[in-house]
């Protein structure tokens, strides 16, 4: 009982990692099932046939390309915004800038059937047709808020005295910028970007409101889930989690390297 109470931070902390991560193992184990019918629910046999052939269902890997193109622009163009207006908002005093850092938080806090219904209903007042570009512009729109929270946090616990230094050294603006203020706020940018992706990559709600024609990987996993669900829908599954943990296992032995590099200096 002693031992108990004394590692009960660390017994909590593993049952909890241990419960999010149960989804995750669930998926992984039945891609490599063989199910007897349509719907991939029961265990049968074991089989690689699906990973042999991720793409054998129709239309499948078309939506997954689609998905991954979203994100990709959804991130770059949020992480762009996002990281100009988390220094604005710290590094400058500008009228109405408290109401500013309020609205921030409004689409994190609202719910996304009340974001997604006021998108299409923007798009359908601007007579826009519904497709890839009204998915890319709602896709950055709620993911801007979630960068500019991740950065800001980065840049609020930044050093000014750095760049005050770089600048005694006759760095000029861009110099300083570059070389002492972006690698500093990289970490909070990263994080901001990894995040972004995630959920652009992941939503259904918004991206069902204003897809139209157009079917995101996630739509078809819910359209698959009603006439049958397929084992490649669990590959690409784990394929994705497992190329997510490998980022952040590199991000963790990089950042450990430079600083036991530093330490060594």
């Amino acid at each position: 009982m002693r031992w108990i109470r004394q590692n009960l931070v660390v017994i909590a902390g593993l049952l909890t990692l241990a419960y999010m991560i149960l989804p995750n193992i669930v998926v992984m184990v039945f891609s490599f099932n063989k199910p007897a019918g349509r719907f991939n629910y029961a265990w049968q046999e074991f089989s690689t046939d699906a990973w042999k052939d991720p793409c054998g269902v129709a239309d499948m890997c078309g939506s997954l390309s689609l998905s991954l193109q979203i994100a990709l622009w959804a991130t770059i163009g949020s992480t762009l915004l996002g990281s100009m207006i988390a220094f604005a908002l710290v590094r400058y005093r500008f009228r109405a800038r408290g109401a500013i850092n309020s609205l921030i938080f409004l689409p994190m806090a609202m719910p996304e059937v009340v974001m997604a219904a006021s998108l299409l209903t923007l798009f359908l007042n601007l007579g826009a047709e519904l497709g890839f570009w009204t998915i890319l512009i709602a896709h950055t729109m709620f993911c801007l808020s979630f960068v500019v929270v991740a950065v800001k946090a980065r840049v609020l616990s930044m050093d000014p005295r750095l760049e005050e230094a770089a600048r005694d050294l006759y760095a000029g603006p861009v110099q300083t910028f570059v070389r002492v203020t972006l690698p500093i706020a990289a970490p909070g940018i990263a994080a901001g970007a990894m995040l972004a992706f995630a959920l652009s990559f992941d939503d259904f709600i918004i991206t069902n409101f204003n897809s139209g024609n157009t079917v995101t990987f996630p739509m078809f996993v819910w359209g698959s889930a009603q006439r049958g669900t397929p084992v490649q829908i669990n590959v690409i599954g784990t394929a994705m989690f497992v190329i997510a943990v490998l980022v952040v296992v590199t991000g963790q032995l990089i950042s450990g390297r430079r600083k036991n590099s530093a330490l060594l200096k």
